[in-house]
């Protein structure tokens, strides 16, 4: 379970997000939406622990910048940070490395969906964007995390991939684990998610459920809000 409470970032005078308050439970898949600058971005990286906020952010009840939470945490960056020397399949071996995963069947499991297992023996700098982003994706999914986070992860995909990838977000869904994703592509993510939050000035100005019951649709309620002048 991912947990945000009285999360609040400041750089300055500006406030990124300002009191923020959310979860996303086991065998969840959470929206963030909203237009540039509204800090979806900000919120995220203060989850992954790439930055200093107020409040507090749990994994499975542990502190977001504990090694206990970190084990437990998938991140995919909006910007796929790939190392220019290391090859694709040295990027997996990486991170299972660090994480001390046995398995390595998951990995090229993951190498071969997303069509990368005929480019394992490749340097990082030698791939294009969407494939770092691709391969970005199997670092962040190859020691089974419990909560991931994508931002913006459809970027740069390929049709197949985006296919693929869609799929891996109901496996995670049913396998138990917390999923956020943070996108603009509404149209990517209507099918399956549980909770949207839609951002708007550091602040939640909708929350929607998944409930199956009719009405206003998502994308309604979002351009709504942020077409709408909203405050």
């Amino acid at each position: 379970m991912l947990s945000i409470s009285g999360v609040t970032k400041r750089y300055g005078k500006t406030v990124a997000n300002d009191n923020i308050s959310f979860a996303v439970g086991d065998g969840q898949i959470g929206i963030l939406m909203g237009p540039n600058g509204a800090g979806k971005s900000t919120i995220i990286k203060c989850i992954t622990g790439l930055l200093r906020f107020t409040g507090r952010i749990e994994i499975n009840g542990a502190l977001n910048n504990t090694v206990e939470a970190k084990r437990q945490l998938g991140y995919i960056p909006e910007m796929p940070a790939v190392y220019d020397l290391l090859t694709v399949s040295e990027h997996l071996e990486f991170i299972r490395r660090a994480y001390k995963v046995q398995d390595e069947a998951y990995s090229q499991q993951l190498l071969e969906r997303l069509e990368l297992w005929d480019k394992k023996d490749k340097l990082g700098k030698e791939l294009s964007k969407g494939m770092q982003q691709k391969l970005s994706i199997c670092c962040a999914l190859c020691h089974r995390p419990r909560v991931a986070v994508f931002d913006e992860p459809l970027v740069g995909l390929d049709p197949h991939a985006i296919k693929e990838l869609k799929n891996i977000f109901r496996e995670l869904k049913s396998d138990g684990v917390s999923v956020l994703i943070s996108t603009h592509m509404i149209d990517s993510v209507e099918d399956y998610w549980d909770v949207a939050n839609i951002m708007m000035n550091g602040r939640f100005a909708a929350t929607m459920l998944n409930d199956g019951s009719e009405g206003e649709s998502l994308e309604d309620l979002f351009f709504q809000i942020t077409e709408g002048g909203a405050k």
